[in-house]
């Protein structure tokens, strides 16, 4: 392991565990603060996720009731019970540049840049901004291995929506790095697991390491550092090594699952395959024959699942301070059949026309994805950092561009927001906002509280009131 102060046994914030093809930043432990100024937390970093739930919400299953601190979850929201002095439910906010357009994609290429976009069928795309992730990245993401980390579950859609006459190139994007260069979601659990935790180096040694697992890379020098660790930063160090390696099983089981094609790109199918011939070698013939005659149905669920995890594990090795994560693309019509009393695609429910039936089936829709963005949550408080969790020094935003799926509404936008970010923000509570308040000015408060204060974005010019 690089760097270790070994006259003072304590170790700089930025060390590794390292082996040939692998490379693992350290979670904080206790012999890092010797290093640190006085104070529990101190050298500990805010980070900043932003979930993107696609086609809205049923609104009116949506809002809690009672305001501030006094408030109840709706039913929608009702999985987040155990999160709920840990939230801040805002009302009331939109995205004025959104308004223009019909459908889906103005609302959501400019989400997180409060821009409008350009209305072209081409290549030609715009978001006319910088989206507030890359606003972040760029000033407390070059001190990390990547400056960001942008996660999703489906391949970039391609083609013309001809009933708005948009590109669908704008459905598979919300974080822009300038507003021509939108950043694509890594679908791929195995390449964005090795980005986190592999070594970028020759082809021979690439090979090699590719055959292993990261911790079999790296076991003597987590050895080495275990045997110098209190009983604490042990048992921390064991947590984070035994969160790495589920998360790495649970992806050779995606794997298998993926490889049956389901909405996936040729190019992706490849890196696939390549994998998928790994393991075979790994498993022998006999137990690939085995596996092969009980390969299971492609999981939705899991996959975000893993998704998340591996966002919880970029946060608490540091490795990224800024993430997204898209569920699924804008217009997505993913059968949602696997939920019980739900018969059909996302997109197609959420035009539900009042119909009862469809908007019970919508309400189950939004709540699943609710029952994912609770599983985040669950998994960063159950992460210890400094003198609390990783969740308590991070904020974790959740929603979407359009109030409600059938009618494409902009306004009173649902979002969600997570975290303390070390105690800047005052949680549970709903706080309601008057009609029209910019979204921008939340992402202003977020954007200050993370480290990267901004004049403006989009139509705010201040941050919102009442978050701290």
């Amino acid at each position: 392991m690089a760097n270790i102060q070994s006259n003072k046994w304590s170790i700089p914030r930025r060390s590794f565990l390292r082996g040939t093809g692998a490379t693992l930043a350290l979670p904080f432990l206790d012999a890092m603060r010797p290093l640190m100024a006085a104070g529990s937390n101190q050298g500990v970093p805010v980070r900043m996720g932003m979930l993107y739930m696609p086609n809205g919400v049923r609104a009116d299953r949506w809002t809690p009731s009672g305001k501030g601190s006094d408030y109840k979850l709706s039913p929608i929201l009702s999985p987040l019970q155990a999160h709920r002095e840990e939230l801040l439910v805002l009302t009331g906010l939109q995205n004025k540049a959104s308004f223009t357009g019909d459908g889906h994609y103005v609302k959501t290429g400019g989400w997180l840049t409060g821009t409008t976009i350009s209305k072209t069928t081409g290549s030609d795309i715009s978001a006319g901004g910088i989206s507030m992730d890359q606003i972040a990245a760029r000033r407390i993401g070059q001190g990390t291995k990547l400056p960001s980390l942008e996660l999703g579950t489906e391949p970039v859609a391609t083609g013309i929506d001809r009933n708005v006459n948009y590109t669908r190139l704008y459905a598979s994007h919300i974080a822009w790095k300038d507003a021509n260069v939108p950043l694509p979601c890594e679908i791929n659990p195995r390449v964005a697991f090795d980005r986190l935790f592999r070594k970028r180096s020759g082809t021979g040694e690439k090979r090699a390491a590719d055959e292993q697992s990261v911790l079999d890379l790296v076991q003597e020098d987590a050895r080495r550092l275990q045997s110098k660790l209190g009983r604490a930063d042990k048992a921390k160090l064991d947590q984070y090594l035994d969160s790495i390696r589920e998360v790495e099983r649970r992806i050779e089981q995606e794997a298998n699952s993926l490889g049956a094609g389901e909405n996936l790109s040729p190019e992706l199918l490849a890196k696939m395959d390549q994998l998928d011939k790994r393991i075979s070698k790994a498993m022998g013939k006999s137990s690939r024959e085995e596996e092969l005659s009980s390969r299971p149905r492609f999981d939705h669920g899991e996959h975000c699942r893993i998704m998340m995890d591996l966002m919880a594990l970029a946060f608490w090795s540091d490795s990224t301070r800024v993430s997204t994560f898209m569920f699924g693309n804008d217009v997505t019509g993913r059968n949602f059949s696997f939920l019980e009393g739900v018969n059909g695609g996302h997109h197609p429910i959420s035009h539900h026309k009042g119909n009862k039936d469809q908007l019970d089936q919508y309400e189950k829709i939004n709540r699943w994805h609710v029952e994912q963005y609770a599983y985040l949550l669950d998994r960063m408080k159950e992460l210890k950092e400094g003198e609390g969790s990783l969740l308590d020094h991070c904020m974790i935003g959740f929603g979407s561009p359009i109030r409600d799926g059938n009618s494409h509404n902009p306004r009173n936008v649902p979002i969600v927001v997570a975290g303390s970010a070390q105690g800047q923000l005052k949680t549970g509570r709903h706080l309601v906002y008057e009609e029209g308040t910019p979204l921008c000015r939340l992402w202003l408060g977020m954007l200050e509280r993370v480290g990267a204060k901004t004049s403006s974005l989009g139509d705010a010019t201040s941050p919102l009131t009442g978050l701290g």
